[in-house]
């Protein structure tokens, strides 16, 4: 199953692992993010630490390790979709996320639930993907 993964997810993942870390790596997923997310990421570097109780290497090598898991999309490869994508998104800031969503023909794997308050693009949360690798 192909995926645009929201920032949220990474967020989740670094910070308490479980069922998120468990899907981040189940192979019958394809995972995609836009450039972005990595920057959208290191403004909650410092809450994540935080709650962790990490150092920043030790953040710095996981988070390494789950954009490893991730296709990194150019923001170039998304330009067409991004007035599209900021039509859509129910949230400004998630313009990007939906603009790759719109670029793969693919549903966005997030947690936030005013993200399925638009009719274009699917939103799963974790629990619905859960739920969607078991019957397949």
């Amino acid at each position: 199953m192909k995926l645009v993964v929201d920032s949220n997810i990474i967020i989740a993942c670094l910070i308490k692992g479980g069922k998120t870390a468990e899907l981040l790596v189940n192979p019958a997923l394809q995972l995609y993010a836009p450039e972005f997310i990595v920057e959208e990421i290191s403004k909650y570097k410092d809450e994540i630490l935080g709650k962790t109780h990490r150092n920043l290497e030790s953040f710095s090598l996981i988070l390494s390790d789950i954009l490893s898991i991730i296709t990194i999309v150019p923001h170039s490869s998304i330009l067409k979709y991004i007035i599209e994508g900021e039509r859509i998104s129910p949230d400004e800031k998630d313009k990007s996320f939906f603009a790759l969503a719109l670029h793969l023909s693919c549903p966005i794997w997030s947690n936030d639930k005013m993200l399925k308050n638009q009719k274009e693009v699917l939103v799963y949360s974790t629990e619905e993907i859960l739920k969607k690798i078991k019957t397949e």
